[in-house]
C-alpha cells in the first residue's frame, strides 16, 4: 500500500493501470458487495459514474443519503467538500473520493480563518452557510442550508434575526430578494454559474421560442431576471419532468441534462452556453472524477477522506439543524 500512497500523494489519486479486459461496472458493483459500500454521485457526474451510483443528488439529497446509509464505506463521487460532509454526518464510516483534487472554486473562495475575522465584525449575527463549503467553514456556521432549502430555512427565522450568508453571494442575493431580509452576504461565487453568456443564452431562446429557460440560484442576478424556473439541481429536474414544455434551456452544470434525458426520453434539453468557446458548462473539478478512478479508489480504499474530530464535533451541529429543519418543513 506504501507505493500506492505516495503515488496518491502526487496525483490526488491511485494511478495504478487496470487490465483492460476488466468490465469496470461488473467489478464495481462486486466491490460494493465485498466491501458493503455505497456509492453516492452528485447530478453533475459523468453520465456512466450516474448510472452506476447507488444514490444519485444534489446537495440536500446527498447529505440526507450520508446520514443514514448503514454501509461501512461511502464512496462520494462528488468534490471534496461533500465528502466531507458525509465524514462528518458518518464519522465511524470510511469516506473515499475517486480524486483528491476535486475541489470547488466556490468551497475555495471562502477560507475559514478569513471569514472567522469577517464574522467577528458581526458578532450579533446568526450565520447561515451553504454547504457547498468546507468542514473548517461548517464549524463557524450556525446552521448549513443547500440551494434547494436556504429560502424556507432563512424564513423559518424571526424576521428581526440578523443573518450573515455565505460563502456564494448569488445565492445569497437570491435569498435576499425572495424573503425580503437583509442579510450580510460574503463575496464568494460559483465558477460554474457566473460564465453563463446573457447573448448567447437570448440567441438560443430566439432559435427556440416555445422552450422553457430554467437556471440554477447561483447564477447571476441578470441571468436569473430571464428564467422561466429557478431552483436547485433535483428542483430543476422535476420541474421539467411535470411541465408540459418539451424544450428547456437549463443554466447549471451540464451533468443534470443526463437525468433530465433519462426522465423525459422524448423531451430535448440545452445547455446554457458559457461566455467562452464552449458549447456547455462543465465543472472541471467534478469531471476529475472517471470510472477508472472510481474502480480503483474502491480496490485500494484510497483516497480516504478524513476530518478532525474537533472540528467533526462543531461541523455537524449546524448540517444536523438543516435536516431537522428539513424534515420539519417537508424538504
Amino acid at each position: 500500500m506504501e507505493n500506492y500512497t505516495e503515488q496518491l500523494d502526487a496525483k490526488g489519486y491511485i494511478d495504478v493501470a487496470i487490465d483492460p479486459r476488466l468490465d469496470l461496472v461488473d467489478e464495481i458493483n462486486r466491490l460494493k458487495r465485498e466491501k458493503n459500500a455505497v456509492i453516492l454521485a452528485h447530478y453533475y457526474q459523468e453520465p456512466e459514474i450516474q448510472d452506476i451510483a447507488d444514490y444519485i443528488g444534489d446537495s440536500l439529497g446527498l447529505s440526507q443519503q450520508a446520514a443514514k446509509t448503514d454501509a461501512d464505506v461511502i464512496v462520494f463521487a462528488g468534490v471534496h467538500f461533500m465528502a466531507e460532509t458525509a465524514k462528518i454526518l458518518s464519522p465511524g464510516k470510511k469516506v473515499l473520493l475517486p480524486d483528491l483534487k476535486a475541489g470547488c472554486s466556490l468551497s475555495d473562495s471562502c477560507p475559514p480563518h478569513l471569514f472567522a475575522k469577517f464574522k467577528e465584525q458581526y458578532p450579533d449575527h446568526l450565520v447561515i452557510t451553504y454547504v457547498n463549503c468546507t468542514a473548517g467553514l461548517k464549524a463557524l456556521s450556525d446552521i448549513v442550508c443547500t440551494s434547494s432549502n436556504a429560502v424556507q430555512i432563512v424564513e423559518s427565522l424571526p424576521k428581526d434575526q440578523k443573518i450573515i450568508f455565505g460563502p456564494d453571494k448569488n445565492l445569497g442575493d437570491y435569498v435576499k430578494r425572495k424573503t425580503g431580509r437583509d442579510l450580510v452576504l460574503w463575496n464568494g461565487a460559483c465558477m460554474v454559474h457566473e460564465i453563463f453568456s446573457q447573448d448567447k443564452i437570448y440567441s438560443l431562446r430566439r432559435q427556440y421560442p416555445a422552450a422553457k429557460f430554467i437556471a440554477h440560484p447561483e447564477c447571476e442576478e441578470h441571468i436569473l431576471k430571464e428564467a422561466d424556473y429557478i431552483g436547485s439541481t433535483t428542483g430543476l429536474l422535476n420541474y421539467s419532468t411535470k411541465s408540459d414544455a418539451d424544450t428547456f434551456i437549463v443554466a447549471t452544470e451540464s451533468g443534470i441534462i443526463h437525468q433530465m434525458q433519462k426522465a423525459n426520453p422524448r423531451k430535448t434539453f440545452i445547455p446554457a452556453p458559457p461566455n467562452n468557446a464552449c458549447a456547455c458548462n462543465d465543472c472541471p473539478h467534478m469531471k476529475l472524477n472517471t470510472l477508472e478512478k472510481l474502480y480503483n479508489c474502491m480496490k485500494y480504499e484510497l483516497p480516504e477522506v478524513d476530518v478532525p474530530l474537533d472540528i467533526i464535533d462543531r461541523a455537524r451541529k449546524p448540517i444536523e439543524r438543516m435536516l431537522e429543519i428539513s424534515e420539519r418543513l417537508g424538504l
